[in-house]
């Protein structure tokens, strides 16, 4: 592999890493936004009211998202198998 390779394939790592965190990190967003609305609004100031509603939104969007998330982390395997496998 030469310094190319390397760095083509950390760029299409890093972009993965990305494409897989996104819409995990956007559920995260929208609902920590909607309930610190909500808690302006009724002027409710409780500091952990924001954890649980977060972490679940967050644990069903992964739970969601896990099927499609495995699939491309499979598929990049493969590509990766196959360039290594190139090499020898």
């Amino acid at each position: 592999m030469n310094e190319e390779e390397v760095i083509e394939l950390v760029r299409e790592s890093i972009m993965l890493s990305i494409e897989l965190s996104a819409p995990v990190m956007l559920v995260g967003l929208v609902v920590g936004t909607a309930i610190a609305l909500v808690q302006a609004l009724t002027q409710i100031q409780e500091v952990t009211l924001v954890f649980v509603p977060k972490i679940l939104a967050i644990f069903l969007a992964i739970f969601i998202g896990l099927p499609m998330m495995t699939v491309t982390l499979i598929e990049f395997m493969n590509v990766i198998a196959d360039r290594i496998v190139a090499i020898k």
